[in-house]
């Protein structure tokens, strides 16, 4: 018989959801630009160099002021704060939901496996990984927020819900690539943060790490998210940022990716992730666990 799932965890789904939900609009504002930079990156299909940024980077806004330029890099705000905000809640304020279930239903197994100690930091890796994978209900609004960052001109004048009932189900295209990014990228943020917890500062009871601990824990695991999600998330954004009738598939994007660019391209747009990784986690990742406890004294 599979045993109940008892998921009353320490702190309450409305603190999970205030914390992290603060901490998605917080990089929202300021990260959208650098985010906007990096797809746009990985959508050019042209060998790049320092001279051809910018026309990369600003498109028509190349040779405007530098006012106009900066407000260029905030294309589909609107797209963005639905999908960021509500990713950052299911993915900081899930991931302890599926620990919860796995810690008292399947702990003894993650203990009988791997021992105690990297029993505990496979548990957290791998509810990490169930939310990765369940983070696909989410794909039409990333697939908006894409398309306006670096394909506008697939809008054709229309709005947000006309294009859901004229779209339907294309919108979901490219969900195996994501499924596929999601669950090795999520799988190594929330394991590589735990290793950072455990064996670099000692600690047992990672909800109980400082300011400080949660920021250094968090670039070790964003930087290792990022970097194994690398090849697939750019595999994604091109199935993403396609015209919407566009029936082009992952696999015929990657033959053409390494035969006209080279298999580095694969890679194209990690550098300004990786760059902004530790800014951008003490706004998310840092600032949700940090506000995640503060309101379930509250709430």
């Amino acid at each position: 018989m599979s045993p109940t799932l008892n998921v009353k965890g320490s702190d309450s789904g409305t603190a999970r959801i205030l914390g992290s939900g603060t901490s998605g609009v917080a990089e929202l504002l300021v990260f959208h630009p650098v985010d906007t930079i990096a797809k746009r990156l990985m959508s050019n299909k042209s060998k790049v160099s320092f001279a051809g940024l910018s026309p990369i980077i600003f498109r028509e806004h190349a040779a405007a002021p530098l006012g106009k330029k900066l407000l260029s890099l905030f294309p589909g705000l609107g797209y963005a704060a639905g999908y960021k905000v509500t990713q950052r809640i299911y993915k900081y304020g899930g991931q302890p939901w599926f620990s919860d279930i796995l810690s008292r239903n399947y702990k003894a197994n993650f203990t009988n496996v791997f021992g105690e100690r990297k029993g505990k930091m496979m548990l957290q890796a791998t509810a990490g990984s169930l939310t990765g994978i369940g983070e696909v209900v989410l794909l039409p609004l990333d697939a908006l927020k894409i398309k306006r960052q670096v394909n506008p001109e697939a809008f054709r004048g229309r709005g947000v819900v006309r294009i859901f009932m004229e779209e339907g189900t294309t919108l979901y295209r490219g969900w195996g690539w994501t499924v596929a990014r999601n669950a090795p990228g999520s799988f190594a943020l929330f394991g590589a943060s735990a290793v950072t917890k455990d064996y670099v500062f000692g600690i047992t009871d990672y909800s109980r790490a400082t300011w400080g601990q949660n920021f250094v824990a968090s670039i070790a695991g964003a930087v290792a998210s990022i970097t194994v999600a690398a090849p697939l998330d750019t595999i994604k954004t091109r199935i993403q940022n396609a015209n919407f009738e566009s029936k082009v598939s992952g696999t015929m994007i990657v033959r053409e990716l390494i035969r006209n660019e080279g298999p580095s391209a694969l890679f194209k747009g990690l550098t300004p992730k990786i760059l902004v990784v530790g800014p951008k986690l003490v706004f998310s990742y840092t600032l949700a666990q940090s506000l995640i406890p503060w309101f379930s004294k509250y709430v």
